[in-house]
């Protein structure tokens, strides 16, 4: 069985580039690169990961291409492309040719203008995906699951996922509104959903394992086991835990599925979402 975690980064770390990095997470403004990671992944068991953008340039794809091409255990990469582009078709065409770049992201969490993801230039660079055979993760807060909803509903043959569970407030155990939001957006089938992310939205100092069994309940219930794929979101995680403790909390939640739903979450539902031939 191949274990593969979905949603992790690198980079060499700017103060500018990464202004997200903020003073509370000193800890991670530094370098972080696949050296660092590989034998994390062996020690965990894992055999693979994909690498999503933590910048928003098309440098950023030129790095971690390079990266992906060095390191076989990189699988896949999920890069960055301006959809309102007037040129977004040229550039989707250009990066067709790297086999290891799988999808796009864009930080949409960020953006003031809350229903971005629906601005008509935006929806055209995200219809055009599907012709060059890429996905799109979805970065949002719970406040634009509908919005998010809206999106997928327009491109049903599209393949998307959501980030990091939509990043509910754990930390205040917050549901109701995410999990209407969760319930609306898995019933488009298109749509998976990474279970990664979650230490960073609880207590970082001071979590526990049963903080997220609510929202692990809401998730598999909502998406099943055929359409989630773990995801370490290393080495932002570290704020708050260290790879073990992350890959042990959902472990421990799964270990009382089957063998098979245990397989499909830890490994075969991203190679087949990201379409990885291994």
């Amino acid at each position: 069985m191949l274990q593969i975690d979905s949603h992790q980064h690198f980079w060499k770390y700017d103060p500018v580039e990464h202004d997200w990095i903020d003073d509370s997470m000193q800890l991670i403004r530094r370098d972080f690169l696949p050296a660092d990671l590989e034998p994390v992944l062996k020690a965990n068991g894992f055999d693979g990961c994909i690498t999503v953008q933590s910048s928003q340039s098309e440098q950023e794809n030129e790095f971690q291409l390079s990266n992906a091409e060095a390191h076989d255990f990189i699988k896949g990469v999920v890069g960055w492309v301006d959809m309102r582009a007037e040129n977004v078709e040229e550039r989707l065409a250009y990066y067709k040719q790297f086999k290891k770049l799988k999808g796009f992201r864009h930080v949409l969490q960020g953006e003031p203008q809350r229903d971005f993801m629906l601005r008509p230039d935006f929806l055209k660079g995200i219809g055009l995906l599907k012709k060059y055979g890429f996905t799109y993760d979805i970065l949002i807060f719970p406040d634009q699951l509908t919005y998010a909803a809206g999106l997928v509903s327009r491109f049903p043959d599209q393949s998307f996922v959501i980030d990091h569970i939509a990043k509910p407030g754990i930390k205040q155990k917050q549901l109701g509104d995410w999990e209407k939001g969760i319930k609306a957006i898995s019933a488009f089938e298109n749509v998976f959903c990474k279970v990664s992310g979650m230490v960073t939205e609880a207590h970082w100092a001071n979590w526990k394992a049963v903080d997220f069994d609510p929202y692990l309940d809401v998730v598999v219930n909502n998406f099943g086991t055929k359409r989630l794929m773990y995801g370490s979101d290393w080495p932002v995680c570290k704020v708050a835990a260290d790879y073990g403790d992350v890959v042990g909390l959902v472990k421990a939640y799964f270990s009382a599925f089957s063998k098979t739903e245990q397989q499909d979450f830890f490994g075969l539902n991203a190679l087949q979402f990201y379409n990885i031939n291994t």
